[in-house]
This record gives C-alpha cells, structure tokens and sequence, in this order.
C-alpha cells in the first residue's frame, strides 16, 4: 500500500478556507477505509490538546464529510499505550495540529509515539498535519518554537523526523523573506515553502502533487548561495 504524507500549510478550518484540501484529505481516507466508515485521528498535542480545535475537525470531518472523527490525548490525560495503539490501529487518516513543535517531539518522543505513528505510515496509513503537523515529518523544519515560549524573537530551523527529505516551512506566505533569507545562508540544497491554505503531498517519498484551497506552494533550490524558486 502506498505511504502518503499530506502536509499543510496553515489557514482556518473554522472558517472553511482549507475546505479543498479537507475534501482531497477526506476521499483518500474512504478509499483507504474501502466499505467501512472511514475512521479520522486528531493529535492536537502541538496546541497541548486545545479540544475546541478537534471540535472544529469533528465538525468538518464528520458533517461534511461523514467520516467518524476521534482524537488521541496526551495533554494532562493517562491515555495507555493500549489504548493509543487501538486508536492507530483503526485510523484511515491521522491529522496533527498546527502549535508548538518541539513540544510536540518531545511529549511524542516521551509517549513513545515517533515510532507508533512511522509505523502507521509504513502500513499505509494517510498521514496529514497542519503547521507543526506539516513540517515535523521533513528532515528539517522552520518553526516558530522558540518564538512562541519567549526563547527567541526568531525563526528557527531544527531537525524533523526525517521521513521526508529536504527542509519545509509553512505559512510561507507570512514568511516569505525570512525563510528565503535562511535557506540562503545555509547548506540546505531542496526546501518545500507552504503558503497558508495549500498543500503538498508526497507519496512513498516522492512529491507528487500540490492542493490549492487558495494558497501557493514552493521548491526552493539552492546553490552557492543563490536560490531558484518554482511553483509546486
């Protein structure tokens, strides 16, 4: 079975303005569930399980797209390893919230939950994320961590899972001179740029193709220190 990674940009559920990208999200999920009810796992660990956030993918999720919409908590609740396994192990799709990344890692990485949810998208399971729930998967990710605990008043790269190569950021949009800026003074080579309301999806690896509910998406090449810029 195919391994898919859908990766978001950013933009507002709530208000509907990833709608087409929640609609592609939601037609493979059905054809992965195959005659069954398609089964959608929420990780809001990023936004430390801020449940009106599930709310609003339950909504969307459930009534517009009929899919059963359940969520894995970490956040101040004993979920047993049990019972997060029995979650993965129904998931057709799994959609990590946009937040704090290296929160994320960490409280993933304490949980034991990199490998579980590796494991998933080895089997076959639709991985997808917005923000933090994008980038994570990259070998490096351009995150705003550091800005939003008070560390730093600047963007950051650090090391991603590494599940797909090259470097990501979001929001792109919001963030288009200070990530140019960074991929210039670095030695990263490939590096995907993710406007708000846009996609990309990678299948066994590979990009395959981007989702537009509005935004724009990028690869950004570099060498010697001079950039090329294309729209995915």
């Amino acid at each position: 079975m195919d391994k898919v990674i859908i990766a978001i940009g950013g933009g507002d559920m709530r208000e509907k303005t990833t709608i087409k990208i929640d609609e592609y999200i939601a037609s493979l999920a059905k054809k992965h569930a195959g005659e069954k009810r398609a089964y959608g796992l929420y990780i809001g660990t990023a936004s430390h399980d801020f449940m009106p956030a599930f709310n609003t993918f339950r909504k969307t999720y459930t009534s517009v797209f009929d899919i059963k919409a359940d969520c894995l908590l970490l956040e101040n609740v004993q979920t047993s390893d049990e019972r997060i396994d029995e979650k993965l192990s129904k998931a057709d799709f799994i959609y990590v919230s946009g937040g704090d990344t290296l929160y994320m890692l960490k409280k993933w990485e304490e949980r034991g939950l990199v490998k579980k949810l590796i494991s998933a998208y080895e089997r076959g399971v639709i991985i997808t994320g917005r923000s933090a729930g994008a980038i994570c998967w990259f070998e490096q990710m351009y995150t705003d961590s550091e800005m939003l605990n008070g560390v730093s008043d600047e963007y950051k790269l650090y090391n991603g899972l590494g599940v797909i190569k090259g470097t990501c950021s979001p929001h792109y949009n919001l963030r288009v001179s200070d990530f140019d800026s960074a991929v210039v003074n670095s030695d990263i080579e490939t590096a995907y740029a993710i406007e708000d309301n846009s996609a990309i999806e990678f299948v066994n690896g590979v990009f395959t193709k981007s989702i537009s509910s509005g935004g724009n998406s990028y690869i950004i090449t570099q060498k010697s220190g001079s950039i090329h810029k294309k729209l995915l």
